[in-house]
C-alpha cells in the first residue's frame, strides 16, 4: 500500500506530465524535429565558422576573440525564442494582427531613409543603435509581405465563397507588396528585392491564383530591372557588382577582388578541408566579410566539399519539411505562408552560395542560419515558428 502510494504521489504525476507532453496529440509530438534540428545544426556550424572568420580579426572583435562567437549565439537564442513567441500566437493569430505588423515593417524600412538610417558595407539599409546593436528592417518585411498577401488571397477561398483568388484579389495583394519594394529599392537594398520578388512569385503560384499573372510579374520584374539599370538607379559599387559578374576577370584586384578570393577559398578546400580554424585564406583574411556574405567560403575551406555539402543537405532538409507542410496543409492560408517561406529560403541559400561560386552576383544576401547577424537571424527563426506552427495546428487527419 506504501509503496503505491508513494509510486501515485510521488513518481506518477511526473509521470503523468511527461506522458501529456509526448503523447501523440500534444504539441511536442507534433512539431517538426527534423527541420527544428536541421536548423539547429546549421546554426551551431554557422557558430563555428564565424569563430574562425573572426577570431583573429582584431579590427573589428574589439580586442576580444570570441566577441562574434558570443554575440552569434546569442542571435540564435533569441531567435529560438521568437520562435516560440511564434509558435505559442500561432499563425493563425498572427493573421488577424497583419495590419499592424505590415504598418510597422513600413515604418521601419522608412526610417531607414531618414537620418537615422545608416550606410553598412555600402549598403544604407541599417538602422544603427549604438553599442553594436543595429536592425535591418527590411529583413522582417519578408515576413510581413507572406503574411499580408496570404491573409488577402486566402480570406475568400478558406470561407468557401471562391475556389481560387480572383483577379482583384491579386491586384490588392500585389500592391500591398509593391508599397514595402519600393522603399527597399530606394535604399538601395536590391538583394533584399530581389527575394522579395522571388516570394510573390512562390504565394501566387501556391495561392491558386491564374498563371498570367505569375507570367506578367516576371515580364513587369524584366522590365523593372531594365528601367533600374537605365535610370541609374543603383549605385556604383552594385554596378560593379553586376559588371565583376558578368565578366570574373574583371579588375581582379577591385571590383572582382571579392569573388575571385571566395573561389580561390573554395577551390582550395578539396574533399575534406585544411580543417577546421587552419585555412590559409581565411586565417590571412583574404576574403572579405566573411562572417557575413561570404561565410560558405570558410565552410569550403575549412571543412571542404563534404562539410560544405552537409551545409547544403541541411538547408535541403529544411526545405523539404516546409513543402510537406504547404501540402498537407488544410487551409489555402497556411499553404502560401509555408510555400511563401520556401520561396525565401531557397532563392536566399542559391543566391548566397551561388555568389560565392561565381555563379549568382555578389548581392550582399546572407546565408540562413549560418551568416552572422541579428536581423537575419531572427527572421528566419520567426519563419520557423510560423512552419511549425502550420504543421501543429493542423488536424491530426491530415
Amino acid at each position: 500500500m506504501t509503496g503505491n502510494t508513494f509510486s501515485v504521489s510521488g513518481y506518477g504525476p511526473q509521470r503523468a506530465g511527461w506522458t501529456r507532453i509526448f503523447a501523440r496529440d500534444s504539441a511536442a509530438r507534433r512539431l517538426d524535429w527534423p527541420m527544428l534540428l536541421a536548423a539547429l545544426a546549421l546554426s551551431m556550424i554557422g557558430s563555428l565558422l564565424v569563430f574562425s572568420a573572426t577570431r583573429n580579426r582584431t579590427e573589428i572583435n574589439q580586442g576580444d576573440p570570441y566577441y562574434f562567437l558570443i554575440r552569434h549565439f546569442m542571435n540564435t537564442g533569441i531567435g529560438l525564442a521568437l520562435m516560440i513567441g511564434t509558435l505559442w500566437l500561432g499563425h493563425r493569430g498572427l493573421r488577424n494582427a497583419v495590419p499592424i505588423l505590415y504598418g510597422l515593417s513600413v515604418a521601419g524600412i522608412l526610417a531607414v531613409l531618414t537620418p537615422l538610417g545608416s550606410t553598412v558595407n555600402g549598403a544604407h539599409s541599417w538602422i544603427v543603435f549604438g553599442g553594436g546593436f543595429s536592425v535591418q528592417p527590411s529583413e522582417f518585411v519578408k515576413i510581413t509581405i507572406i503574411l499580408g498577401m496570404a491573409m488577402l488571397l486566402s480570406a475568400r477561398v478558406d470561407a468557401g465563397d471562391k475556389a481560387y483568388p480572383d483577379h482583384r484579389t491579386v491586384l490588392q495583394a500585389l500592391g500591398l507588396a509593391a508599397v514595402p519594394i519600393l522603399i527597399v529599392l530606394l535604399m538601395p537594398d536590391l538583394g533584399s528585392v530581389m527575394v522579395m520578388v522571388i516570394i510573390i512569385l512562390g504565394v501566387l503560384l501556391a495561392s491558386g491564383a491564374s498563371n498570367r499573372w505569375v507570367f506578367g510579374l516576371i515580364s513587369a520584374g524584366a522590365l523593372g530591372a531594365l528601367a533600374v539599370w537605365q535610370l541609374h538607379i543603383l549605385d556604383d559599387y552594385q554596378i560593379n557588382r553586376f559588371a565583376a559578374f558578368a565578366n570574373p576577370e574583371l579588375d581582379p584586384a577591385g571590383v572582382g577582388y571579392n569573388t575571385n578570393q571566395a573561389r580561390i577559398a573554395i577551390g582550395s578546400g578539396g574533399l575534406t578541408g585544411s580543417g577546421l580554424f587552419h585555412g590559409s585564406q581565411t586565417t590571412g583574411q583574404f576574403v572579405p566579410e566573411q562572417q557575413t556574405d561570404f561565410v560558405f567560403t570558410v565552410a569550403g575551406e575549412e571543412l571542404g566539399f563534404l562539410g560544405a555539402g552537409l551545409i547544403i543537405l541541411l538547408l535541403g532538409v529544411i526545405l523539404w519539411r516546409a513543402c510537406r507542410i504547404a501540402r498537407d496543409s488544410t487551409e489555402l492560408y497556411g499553404t502560401i505562408v509555408a510555400a511563401g517561406i520556401v520561396a525565401w529560403f531557397a532563392f536566399q541559400a542559391f543566391e548566397n552560395v551561388g555568389m560565392t561560386l561565381g555563379i549568382m552576383p555578389v548581392t550582399g544576401l546572407p546565408l540562413p542560419f549560418v551568416s552572422y547577424g541579428g536581423s537575419s537571424m531572427f527572421a528566419v527563426w520567426i519563419a520557423v515558428g510560423l512552419l511549425q506552427s502550420i504543421r501543429v495546428q493542423r488536424p491530426m487527419s491530415a
